[in-house]
């Protein structure tokens, strides 16, 4: 099985395309139990009109799709930034098994910087989480982007 830096390269692969795009560079992927990737996505709100296109949707749609389940049991999902409250309920509604994140959204982050909503005891199922993993290759893409918006 391939290291969780392995597949957080992978979304953050996904986060440039989204960059590329003019989108928040925000990128994930699933990986099934097997290691396989199984999903993938990259922020596409303001190009699909969307207000749920978040990386994380699309790449838990994708996953779904390709496993034939909405439940992702044994899943993994990383994702280059920490999810919000949206991406955090969808994310325990698929039952993941684990949730991996790059940097800390300390404005909107719904996994533990605001508010711990996927560790909530009354939830069905329990979501490990953890933080942190190249944290700064992701918080320099974010930079980037935002860098490029107040300057127009």
């Amino acid at each position: 099985m391939r290291s969780d830096e392995f597949y957080m390269h992978r979304a953050l692969d996904q986060a440039r395309k989204a960059l590329e795009a003019g989108e928040v560079p925000v990128g994930a992927v699933v990986i099934d139990a097997a290691g396989e990737i199984v999903g993938t996505g990259f922020n596409a709100p303001v190009s699909s009109h969307d207000p749920c296109a978040h990386a994380e949707i699309h790449a838990l749609r994708e996953a779904a799709k390709r496993l034939g389940n909405y439940r992702l049991d044994g899943c993994t999902l990383f994702v280059t930034l920490e999810p919000c409250m949206m991406c955090s309920g969808a994310i325990i509604h698929a039952r993941m098994a684990r949730v991996v994140y790059a940097a800390a959204e300390p404005k909107t982050g719904m996994v533990e910087s605001r508010a711990n909503l996927i560790a909530q005891p009354w939830h069905n199922h329990q979501v490990h989480v953890e933080g942190g993993l190249l944290a700064a290759r992701s918080k320099k893409l974010l930079q980037a982007f935002f860098v490029t918006r107040r300057e127009t």
